[in-house]
């Protein structure tokens, strides 16, 4: 299928004359992500050039793409906006609902009778509003954007945080909360402060057991969790030329994990041949005739250190295949190191599971390599220690790779082929397993590895790898094991070594699929009506935030001061809870569950100072929001890091909680709390931090005079009558305050609608 082809058109034809004039406006080279976003401006070319890192800037994006988990809570909102009809087009993919249990078509039947009533809904509003609906089953959101949508030099926003995935297609692809997608469908602007800019040179060539996979699990550990905040990370050189497209969207893909708005590719030939095996040959013959306005300028390659806000340099010729964890993405080691490490570290050395597939690893190149390692396992006569589980990440994939008997390689030594979904990557797992809060190790080709992410247990130890390295470790069932120096004992008695992996970039006969699991939205939608029952407890309909009263935060109770990392799925989990996504009030049962306690270094157990007890955060928050007493939430260091779930943002909001109060925040996080009228701040003094007590009553000053980059003060008056003032930042900006005036960036759309 080829979609979007008019709307490619009218990018291509505008888009030289749009970089020719920003070059001018510049006076210098441009990389590749400032042509594509000076070519998306909403409003006309500013007189001066825009300043990464300090300009709010309003886009045009392209396109808008949601999952199944997040477009129940973005559509239920744009179904407030106003509007008859999307402004651009837009798809919603089914693929976070489908729990991997026993094999693909027993877990996707058991999705479709669990879960009827918001497939219903979800496509029952595409019809409405004209947006592509992608069945249960179909595929991965950010695979099929792959296949599909994805284009040089375009621009779309996801509600899904591994939307860069498209940038290995040369676009600029950003994850966003759904009020950011209610925005762009409604035919608003969509602001982002100019991102800096990350430049990584790739020379040399992959070679061996190391895959694309393991440029962004090194750029990883350079950059740490929170080192791409704010940038764009833009991969150029001879060696980035070199990487299958495919293998560019990986590292896009997992470049979510180092904080970064997105990464991206410049347009070549392997992408060129990407797309028109992928039936999009028309789009590739437009972006070759303006291929150097989908590049970096050549300057830019000669001198990358003028141009980028930092700049890393790789050799793919010496790069180690890497294993990255526990717990953290950015655990960053190379093989012959992590296994040493892993000793030291007293980590469970006996691996229990290994898992390939995925939105980040499901490439037809990734399951040919992994294939080839596993069919060694049979061919050298060695028993597979480990339980092996295959996901793939599309229809087209899967068929494909079963007509090419991949599949069935991975099932002769034991591997399980699970649905179409994201499954154990977001905690959609029903393991199996003998004690589900034992100590162990699993090994995955996913993206992250956050404590409880893929089975709830948190003394689950999970570490990523790419999907031949997963594919080895799970032959061998030893987290020590080196598949490049080490041999095995198989059952014949003889110590055998595994071979290199070999991969093919495309399939020889082409792809090819039955049923890819699209279903185009009704011309006119315009009689259709979506039906909320209102004693569901999956879906329910949402009532406006109150606008902000116009005084101060007074009279503030701490609900829980957060210690350490808390992600959004400490702030609002996945796994069982995905059923709730829809319903803001059955979901809010879960806000904050997962976040330690700096008090007393537990989860879900805060002081209640209405009734001086231990409770639940949730219970403990409604019980202050029946009392009429705000409260506000005080965390550590990149809160909200992880995924896009605006339901982070929205279930304190609903529970009364007022402010949220941290050292520092993760980017997409911290817009979800503006954009739900949320007050977003950080400590001017991070070490402000340790006086927060727990019994203090706080209140926040100077909102009266509420303007960009002015501090607000935060008054804190102790249980002993004493009383602190400590300076607070934000990073508002004149639309953004006009958000929270309004109670929200949805409120604001409607009454601008309304006129």
């Amino acid at each position: 299928m080829l979609f979007d082809l008019d709307l490619i058109k009218k990018v291509y034809a505008s888009m030289p004359e749009r970089v020719k004039a920003a070059r001018q406006l510049v006076g210098r080279p441009l990389t590749l992500s400032e042509k594509i976003l000076y070519a998306h401006l909403f409003d006309a070319l500013p007189a001066d050039e825009l300043k990464r890192g300090i300009d709010y800037v309003n886009f045009a994006p392209d396109r808008v793409a949601m999952q199944d988990a997040t477009a129940q809570m973005a559509l239920l909102q744009f179904m407030n906006a106003g509007r008859n009809t999307t402004a651009v087009p837009s798809t919603v993919h089914c693929d976070h609902l489908i729990q991997a249990q026993t094999g693909a078509k027993a877990d996707l039947d058991f999705a479709l009778e669990q879960n009827k009533e918001v497939f219903d809904f979800l496509q029952s509003v595409s019809n409405k509003y004209g947006i592509g609906f992608w069945k249960p089953g179909a595929g991965i959101i950010h695979q099929v954007v792959l296949e599909n949508y994805a284009f040089p030099g375009g621009m779309m926003i996801g509600t899904d945080s591994h939307t860069v995935n498209a940038g290995g297609l040369g676009m600029i692809a950003i994850g966003v909360g759904g009020a950011d997608a209610v925005d762009v469908m409604a035919g608003m602007a969509w602001e982002l402060k100019m991102p800096k800019l990350i430049g990584v040179k790739l020379t040399g060539r992959l070679n061996g057991w190391a895959s694309a996979k393991d440029v962004i699990l090194k750029v990883a550990g350079i950059l740490t969790v929170k080192g791409g905040t704010g940038a764009i990370v833009e991969y150029f050189g001879e060696g980035a030329d070199s990487i299958s497209a495919t293998g560019k969207g990986t590292i896009c893909n997992m470049g979510a994990e180092i904080g970064a708005t997105t990464s991206i590719f410049g347009y070549d030939q392997k992408m060129s041949v990407y797309l028109k095996e992928t039936g999009r040959a028309l789009i590739a013959e437009m972006a070759d005739k303006i291929i150097s306005d989908l590049r970096p300028d050549d300057e830019i390659n000669l001198n990358p250190e003028k141009y980028y806000d930092q700049l890393i340099e790789i050799n793919l010729s010496e790069l180690e295949p890497h294993i990255n964890g526990p717990f953290t993405p950015d655990a960053a080691y190379g093989i012959s190191d992590f296994v040493k490490i892993a000793q030291e570290k007293n980590y469970p050395l006996t691996l229990e599971v290994g898992l390939i597939g995925s939105c980040t690893n499901s490439s037809y190149e990734d399951l040919t390599r992994a294939a080839s390692v596993a069919r060694q396992a049979k061919e050298k006569k060695l028993k597979v220690k480990t339980e092996f589980i295959v996901t793939p990440g599309s229809e087209m994939i899967r068929y494909t790779t079963e007509r090419d008997g991949l599949l069935g390689i991975f099932e002769e030594i034991g591997g399980v082929v699970m649905a179409n979904a994201c499954g154990p990557c977001i905690g959609q797992w029903k393991r199996h397993t003998d004690d589900p809060l034992r100590k162990n190790s699993i090994i995955t080709s996913f993206n992250r590895n956050f404590a409880k992410r893929n089975d709830g247990n948190p003394n689950t130890h999970g570490f990523v790898a790419s999907p031949e390295i997963v594919t080895a470790m799970t032959i061998a069932g030893n987290l020590t094991f080196n598949p490049m120096t080490d041999k095995l004992l198989n059952e014949d008695g003889e110590w055998v070594s595994l071979d290199l992996p070999e991969g093919l970039e495309l399939p020889p006969n082409g792809f090819e699929v039955q049923d890819a699991g699209y279903v185009a939205p009704f011309e006119d939608g315009s009689q259709i009506e979506v039906v909320v029952k209102p004693d569901s407890n999956r879906l329910q309909l949402l009532q406006p935030f109150p606008a902000w009263d116009g005084n101060d935060m007074k009279g503030l109770r701490l609900l829980i001061k957060a210690k350490g990392k808390c992600t959004t799925d400490h702030i609002s989990m996945a796994g069982p809870w995905l059923r709730f996504r829809g319903h803001l009030d059955n979901i809010s049962d879960n806000m904050l569950i997962g976040a330690v306690n700096y008090f007393n270094e537990q989860t879900n157990s805060v002081k209640n100072c209405i009734s001086g007890e231990y409770g639940a955060v949730p219970a403990t928050a409604r019980a202050y929001k029946a009392a009429g007493i705000g409260s506000i939430v005080v965390g550590d260091e990149n809160y909200g890091e992880g995924s896009s779930r605006e339901h982070a943002a929205m279930e304190p909001r609903h529970l009364g909680v007022k402010v949220v109060l941290v050292k520092s925040f993760a980017r997409i996080h911290e817009t979800n709390l503006k954009k739900q009228g949320m007050l977003a701040l950080t400590f001017a003094n991070k070490s402000d931090y340790e006086r927060i007590q727990e019994d203090d009553v706080i209140s926040v000053i100077g909102l009266s005079d509420f303007k960009p980059e002015k501090p607000f003060t935060v008054l804190l008056e102790h249980s002993d009558g004493t009383f602190e003032s400590i300076a607070v930042n934000h990073t508002y900006n004149e639309a953004q305050i006009e958000w929270f005036v309004a109670g929200s960036a949805l409120n604001l759309i409607r009454q601008h609608i309304d006129k």
